[in-house]
């Protein structure tokens, strides 16, 4: 074999060597800037995971609310506790006859009311309608209009032992009370705030209180809260 073509075989041998390092490399970035893509792609998806877990997860109060109480209506001197779950019919009966009763001690100024909306009836529904329910009186207290959403939800209560409504009927009586349903809905769906309801329904029960209806007029429940009764307890504290 000639030395010319010994230096073509040597040269050609080189150009294949140096094309194979060529697409190694190219396969190598292909496959870095690959798995970069997936990395990029997993935090971005785990940061907005975690965005909707300590949305659902993180105990945080409504407005004029606490972690362990509902929302406050009224300045009056006067506290008055009530106990309420959306979904007992025995509330309903009691927002009928005495509700009205309330509303004239706190425009008159002599009272303000909290609202604890606690989940004991969860079991009474198929959709844990208690608590979501609450949860969206509290969405309803962020956006300013809790008592006026607490009063349309009794005059639309479903059954006991039925779903309950759902929550686009939800956003629906919220929206029709004057909450903004880009701000309500995604609080409502969400869940914001069914951690909350929780630790109000166990600061209940740690207080003592067993059942729903339960008034008290200055940490003292009256045993049957006619409009009478609630007028008389308040006039006397």
């Amino acid at each position: 074999m000639s030395k010319r073509h010994e230096n073509k075989s040597a040269a050609k041998t080189v150009r294949k060597q140096l094309a194979a390092e060529r697409r190694r490399k190219r396969t190598m970035w292909t496959s870095i800037a690959a798995v970069a893509v997936l990395v990029i792609a997993g935090l971005i998806g785990w940061g907005v995971w975690q965005s909707q877990r300590s949305d659902a997860g993180a105990l945080v109060a409504p407005a004029t609310a606490t972690t362990t109480t509902g929302p406050t209506v009224g300045n009056g001197p006067v506290q008055v506790q009530l106990y309420e779950d959306f979904i007992c019919p025995h509330c309903k009966d009691f927002e009928n006859t005495s509700g009205s009763a309330i509303n004239e001690l706190v425009n008159d100024g002599k009272i303000k009311v909290t609202y604890n909306t606690v989940a004991f009836l969860d079991p009474a529904s198929t959709t844990q309608y208690s608590t979501r329910a609450a949860a969206a009186g509290g969405c309803a207290a962020d956006g300013g209009k809790f008592k006026e959403f607490h009063d349309a939800l009794y005059a639309q209560q479903p059954a006991e032992g039925s779903a309950g409504l759902s929550n686009s009927q939800l956003i629906s009586i919220g929206t029709s009370v004057g909450l903004n349903e880009n701000s309500f809905g995604p609080c409502v769906n969400s869940g914001k705030f069914k951690p909350w309801v929780s630790s109000v329904t166990d600061a209940a029960s740690k207080a003592g209180v067993t059942g729903t209806p339960t008034v008290a007029v200055n940490n003292q429940v009256i045993s049957n809260p006619t409009p009478d009764a609630i007028v008389a307890a308040v006039n006397a504290a």
